[in-house]
């Protein structure tokens, strides 16, 4: 098995092409799978913008031919030398995953194949055939905690030679960790605006970054669970226009529903009160979300959570399969749900 995991890839990315030719690299964190994919691809020695000895396909590029990335990964650059092949936006497609599994039993000699894939299921597809293989690099990119926000921040931030305060680090980290592109950026603005300055204070972070949803789904997801269409086209227009992936808020809109589905059983079961159950299974919510979240619990029942957990599942699995129809599968559903909550569950 050739699993990197997240802290080691910083000691691999020294020196990734010494050992391998074919690496995988799948996850929820889009940013990071790219931005990893990236770092591979300048230590592999190629220039990705040379067409001569760099090609960049998408994943529907190899549909209908499913013999195309063999013979690229197997051709020699019109000039000679070695050659990257650089797939984007891959999932579960068979062609991928056949050619994947020749490749794994005979890698290429003098070619580099870089596989960008989303949240891949262990076992399945991609994963199935990269994680045992030891030819391969299997990169799994699951999105930054706490750690590697703080990590992100630091390194960031040094390179201004500017110091940030605990409760401003504290607030930046709450509107960070999504998407790691997302993140650097919005971290890179606030050190522009902090420009001169010794230390970074939370009013700082709040005047630049208050703006929270460009990389929080919390904004977008408070919205549908209060109803209110007006904010939940404003919060993910601005997720949409940041180029946070959509996928992020159908993804934290499920987890708050498995999280009242949780509350709304305990509130059964014990005889308890919103409020009560928000002072235990919900001590780990921003103070300035709990009222959102008390208010669904009163107004959502739980068959009405069952069915629309179910309905999420079902979108984030469409999105998964069909990742062009991705943004509109989310929104689609999205707004079903927001207006769902509008008539009180």
């Amino acid at each position: 098995m050739s699993e990197i995991k997240s802290h080691e890839f910083e000691r691999f990315a020294e020196n990734p092409a010494e050992r391998f030719r074919v690496f995988v690299l799948y996850g929820p964190d889009r940013g990071l799978v790219s931005e990893r994919a990236g770092v591979i691809a300048k230590k592999t020695g190629i220039d990705p913008d040379d067409a001569f000895a760099s090609l960049k396909l998408t994943a529907s590029d190899l549909q209908g031919d499913p013999g195309r990335l063999l013979d690229e990964v197997n051709a020699i650059g019109l000039f000679g030398g070695e050659k990257l092949v650089w797939v984007k936006g891959a999932s579960a497609e068979k062609a991928l995953v056949d050619a994947l599994q020749i490749l794994a039993e005979t890698p290429p000699e003098s070619s580099f194949l870089i596989i960008e894939a989303g949240d891949v299921k262990k076992g399945t597809g991609l994963r199935k055939i990269a994680e045992p293989a030891r030819s391969i690099a299997a990169i799994p990119c699951y999105a930054d905690d706490a750690r590697s926000l703080n990590a992100l921040i630091d390194q960031e931030l040094s390179a201004d030679h500017l110091r940030i305060a605990p409760a401003a680090r504290q607030r930046l980290i709450e509107q960070l960790g999504g998407d790691r592109i997302a993140s650097r950026n919005e971290i890179r603005k606030l050190a522009l605006y902090c420009r001169g300055a010794e230390v970074i204070e939370e009013d700082d972070v709040m005047a630049i970054i208050g703006d929270a949803s460009t990389v929080s789904a919390d904004d977008a997801v408070d919205a549908i669970l209060k109803g209110d269409r007006n904010a939940f086209f404003h919060a993910t227009q601005k997720i949409i226009s940041s180029k946070t992936p959509i996928f992020l808020v159908l993804q934290g809109c499920l987890k708050q529903f498995q999280l009242l589905d949780q509350m709304r059983a305990e509130m059964d079961e014990k005889k308890q009160q919103a409020g009560q159950v928000m002072q235990t299974l919900g001590r780990h919510i921003h103070f300035r979300r709990k009222p959102v979240i008390e208010r669904a619990l009163r107004t959502w029942q739980p068959a009405a959570i069952a069915r629309e957990m179910n309905r999420l599942q079902a979108a984030i699995l469409q999105s998964r399969q069909r990742q062009s129809l991705e943004e509109s599968v989310a929104l689609l559903t999205l707004l079903s749900t927001t207006l769902q909550s509008g008539r009180g569950g």
